[in-house]
């Protein structure tokens, strides 16, 4: 199967991910992990996201779509992928579907606008050693301080409210609209709350993805 995961950020995609990828012996595709693979190997789609980059330009649609086709065409790709990340735009939907790369299944996670600054904005970090803190999740033993060193801890700016209210922005403008483009096209789409426990999202997602022929 081909498996595309939508949500906004701090939906829990990236956990989700894992399990469906284990369950179904599938690879989690990310186009940011795909895009820095293809400029290491010098893949010809590589090489021209790479000039596309140094040049200080957006890697194209185009680009995206070549690359992700590449990359589904690898042995491991055979009994499909999972999608995290792509497609972001309605225009890189269109693309995938005109490269006759098909989607079997959409996995949308919704989670509200509080609950994901919640997630986000709680979260601190020891930056030399990279420990990850949550002031309400998994709060340090004293408050502002690492564990291990009782050195300060650190907000990251990508989790600042003010940064997180934009990414939500661009989520509701650019993808959210892909969830309408794949119920038109009669792909099974399925909606969770991922508001819910890890466990229980897990659990309902591959029942799902089970039922529709899923080994």
């Amino acid at each position: 199967m081909n498996i595309i995961l939508l949500g906004p950020p701090g939906s829990g995609k990236g956990t989700q991910a894992q399990f469906i990828s284990a369950r179904f012996g599938i690879p989690h595709l990310s186009t940011g992990e795909m895009l820095r693979e293809a400029v290491v190997c010098g893949t010809p789609v590589g090489n021209r996201a790479k000039r596309v980059m140094e040049a200080g330009e957006l890697v194209s649609d185009e680009i995206i779509v070549a690359m992700v086709a590449d990359r589904l065409a690898g042995p491991d790709c055979a009994n499909g992928a999972l999608f995290d990340g792509f497609p972001r735009t309605i225009a890189q939907a269109k693309a995938l579907a005109d490269a006759g790369e098909r989607t079997d299944a959409v996995i949308e996670l919704q989670v509200s606008e509080a609950e994901v600054l919640r997630r986000i904005t709680g979260r601190r970090v020891h930056e030399r050693s990279g420990r990850l803190y949550h002031i309400e999740f998994h709060p340090p033993s004293m408050e502002g301080k690492d564990d291990v060193t009782g050195e300060p801890l650190t907000q990251r700016d990508d989790d600042s409210e003010e940064t997180v209210r934009e990414r939500l922005r661009v989520y509701r403008e650019q993808t959210e609209p892909l969830i309408a483009f794949y119920r038109l096209r009669d792909c099974r789409h399925f909606e969770f709350d991922g508001a819910e426990s890890v466990e229980n999202v897990r659990d309902r997602v591959l029942k799902e993805l089970t039922s529709l022929g899923g080994s």
